[in-house]
This record gives C-alpha cells, structure tokens and sequence, in this order.
C-alpha cells in the first residue's frame, strides 16, 4: 500500500539507509556493552557492572525505536549480524579485555554513535522529517551524555 506521509519515497528511502546504519551500530554497541558487563572484572566491578547493565538496557529500548522508524517510513529494517557487520562502524569485542579497556571502547562506540545520527540528520531535514530528527536528536543527546561520563571515568586526577 502506498505510503502518504508528506515525505518522498526517496527521502524516506535515503533517511532508512542511514536509520539502517544507526541501527547496525546501535546493535553492536548494545552487544560490546552487555558483554562488557558479564566480564568486568577488577576494583571498580560493581560500578561498571551497574552502569554497563544502564547502558546496555537503554541501548535494547532504542534498538526498536530505531527499527520502527524505518518500519514507518516504509522500508524493512535490517535484523542480522551480517548486515549489522556490513554497516556498522563499530567493531565487535575479541576477547577479554581490562575494564580501563572496556571503558575506552565504549567511549569510543557511543561517539561513533553520535557521529552516525549527525551523517543521518541533513537527509531528514532536507526530507522535512520532523519525527526522524527528534528520534536522532534524543539519540545525539544520550550518546553524547554517555560518551561525557566514559571520559570523566578515564580522566587523569
């Protein structure tokens, strides 16, 4: 059925390409994360341990409203590791790694994030889709906020 939303098809079709990315980074993030919370190990287990089950639970909830978005918008949402692997930035975790170490992947995940909504953002706004941009802006401001509090735990004193 025809979708008449007041966006293109082809704006709708360039905005899901790039939700496609945010999505397969999103995911492989979400993946980092939760593993990173079964292996911490060392002074500061239970505050990474915590904050790392935070994260990775915020990253499970925006997984679907990122996918739904691209539902909406009329395309299919990509849904396995091969494709996640094809388009996210992001790599996966190998092997185990320190916590000082999980800390920096992490930072450095959630600003590869941040940067993927930025990339997807000039596409719905020249669409003039206002709900993609709130989505990606919502996702900017956790990312960003994340990525701040990685950073302050790696600050020299």
């Amino acid at each position: 059925m025809k979708i008449d939303i007041g966006i293109s098809e082809s704006s709708r079709k360039k905005t899901c390409q790039g939700l496609g990315k945010l999505l397969a980074d999103s995911y492989i993030l979400y993946l980092k994360t939760h593993n990173f919370h079964w292996n911490v190990e060392g002074p500061m287990f239970n505050t990474l341990h915590t904050m790392f089950m935070d994260q990775y639970t915020e990253l499970w909830n925006a997984l679907d409203l990122i996918a739904e978005r691209i539902r909406a918008l009329g395309s299919y949402a990509p849904g396995s590791y091969k494709k996640y692997s094809q388009l996210s930035s992001i790599s996966e975790a190998d092997g185990h790694v320190t916590a000082k170490e999980m800390i920096k992947q992490l930072l450095e995940g959630h600003e590869a994030v941040a940067k993927t909504a930025r990339t997807v953002l000039p596409t719905a706004e020249e669409g003039g889709d206002e709900a993609t941009i709130d989505l990606l802006v919502q996702r900017l401001q956790i990312h960003e906020k994340t990525a701040w509090m990685l950073r302050s735990m790696l600050a020299k004193d």
